[in-house]
């Protein structure tokens, strides 16, 4: 009987040796080395507000519908809905089976409870008002009614029905964005904050946080529990962030990451001609621009912000600074958005710089402001892009007499800063479309955003116009008042457009699945790694 298994074992062993390699593979896991913009200043997904901090999220986390790897809106954790004759009702219907990734049930509850806690004041949600659509939403958000009186209900543990205040054109759009993902009531009640540490954190997506070591990496695990986990290719995936993208493009060219989520576009021509395909350019529902801090004496008068303003030189930006991985820009709202006709653009957005610069240097002496006494700080978030623009935006004020310094911060603080009321004179920021609607980009702007409106811009008329648009449900009268709303506010500007985004990624021809789209979106559960 010894005998028998030594040699049955010997056998085993011999065979080992023999395909070891098969073997090896066979059991290998794949791994995917992610470029992501920078560190998440969190990973609780009701207090994150950028591009860098989605990304992860979306791995983590399944909301009601998903954008899939074209962006296109497809059912999540609801695998069917119904909407009212009026607009104002959506029934989901959730998965059988739904689970999270600790095996405990998903329930309709569980959309409940976070969407409660979204509108809490305790929360702070910057991203709050995106679900004022909601009834009661936004008197909840504002403490004039409670949580329980939020228009979301569960009828049993897997029909979820919620209720707006209008019909919302965009409302499942909005749906995938991650403020509107699902949380485990029992892990947030029994840790706290402390809820999104490793080990503590408990996730419905494709994939779990298994580490999170800031300036090196956040590595995730294929969750077993996902319901689609059978088609998810990937197994672990390292999120390593990347404020220098010429750190991520080296080692991309080293072979260590398979994926940049930004470029240098200083060296757009040699990457080129190196990398051929590998280089992806996309036209993306973005726009980059300058915010003003207005309350400052220097800047309360409207023909001193203009003449900033005119004095940019959008073209040389786009095309020099970027080298054509973005397009000039004179409007908050990007062009080919959805639900807008005739969209409204500075005035000056076809003179000629020169002329423009001298129609500045008018409204500046109109304002009382002698050339060569003001000085401005332009404050940036670290990159080199960023840099060599604001550098270049220098340059520029200086042809109209006003000084400027810089000024850098590390992209971890940079947002809250300017979210906290930041003593900042002009700095730099830019907004992704999270649905293809001009209420997105202008809604940043009202008075009560202070997650957003870093200007800390207040107009009354602006206001009203963006309420009324909220409540109105024809799109060609909606679309009239937000036209009327970014109107004024390209005549106040509070924040300087100067540019709207394309995408720019590095995506290694080993890396299969990844599709180009104007959200830029890609869901690690889409992609997979050839060898």
């Amino acid at each position: 009987m010894m005998k028998s298994v030594l040699k049955a074992a010997l056998v085993a062993a011999t065979l080992t040796v023999a395909h070891g390699a098969l073997i090896a593979s066979a059991s290998a896991e794949v791994v995917y080395n992610r470029g992501n913009d920078t560190d998440p200043t969190t990973l609780d997904h009701h207090k994150t507000s950028t591009v860098a901090e989605g990304n992860v999220m979306r791995d983590l986390y399944e909301g009601l519908v998903v954008q899939d790897a074209k962006a296109e809106v497809q059912p999540g954790v609801a695998e069917k809905w119904e909407i009212s004759d009026d607009g104002l009702k959506y029934t989901f219907h959730l998965r059988e089976g739904a689970k999270w990734s600790n095996g405990d049930p998903l329930k309709a509850s569980d959309f409940v409870f976070a969407y409660r806690r979204v509108q809490e004041q305790a929360t702070a949600a910057p991203y709050a008002n995106m679900l004022y659509p909601i009834i009661n939403a936004e008197a909840i958000n504002k403490g004039e009614k409670k949580p329980e009186e939020l228009g979301v209900k569960a009828i049993d543990d897997r029909t979820l029905e919620i209720t707006l205040n209008a019909p919302t054109p965009y409302f499942l759009e909005l749906l995938t964005h991650q403020i509107s993902y699902p949380l485990h009531e029992a892990s947030v009640t029994k840790f706290g904050n402390d809820f999104v540490r490793p080990g503590n954190m408990v996730t419905n997506g494709a994939y779990m946080l298994e580490s999170f070591t800031p300036n090196d990496k956040i590595t995730l695990r294929k969750n077993p529990n996902f319901h689609d986990a059978a088609n998810v290719k990937i197994d672990v995936v390292n999120i390593i962030p990347f404020e220098d993208r010429s750190a991520c493009l080296r080692r991309f060219e080293a072979g260590e990451v398979q994926s940049c989520s930004d470029l240098p576009y200083e060296q757009l021509a040699s990457m080129k001609q190196k990398l051929g395909e590998q280089v992806h350019i996309a036209p993306y529902l973005g726009t980059y621009y300058l915010p003003i801090k207005v309350k400052k004496d220097k800047f309360k008068d409207v023909r001193v912000r203009q003449a900033i303003s005119m004095a940019i030189d959008r073209d040389f930006l786009a095309n020099e600074i970027w080298k054509g991985g973005m397009l000039p820009g004179y409007s908050i709202v990007p062009p080919g958005i959805a639900n807008y006709e005739n969209p409204v653009f500075l005035p000056y957005k076809d003179q000629d710089v020169l002329d423009r610069e001298d129609e500045a240097k008018k409204l500046l002496e109109e304002a009382g402001v002698q050339p060569g006494t003001m000085q401005v700080e332009l404050r940036y978030n670290t990159s080199e892009n960023h840099k060599a623009t604001m550098t270049a935006v220098a340059d520029m004020l200086k042809n109209i007499g006003i000084t400027a310094t810089l000024f850098e911060m590390e992209g971890t603080g940079y947002f809250d800063y300017m979210k906290n009321d930041g003593d900042f004179d002009i700095t730099r920021a830019g907004w992704i479309g999270d649905y293809s609607d001009p209420q997105n980009f202008l809604f940043l702007f009202e008075s009560q955003n202070l997650g957003f409106n870093y200007p800390r811009w207040s107009n009354a008329d602006y206001d009203r116009l963006m309420q009324e648009a909220g409540k109105t449900g024809d799109l060609k009268a909606r679309g009239e008042l937000l036209r009327q709303a970014e109107d004024l506010f390209l005549k106040e500007v509070p924040a300087i457009p100067v540019m709207y985004y394309a995408s720019g990624s590095l995506v290694s021809s080993k890396l299969k699945g990844w599709e180009d789209n104007i959200m830029n979106v890609h869901g690690t559960r889409y992609l997979s790694l050839e060898n």
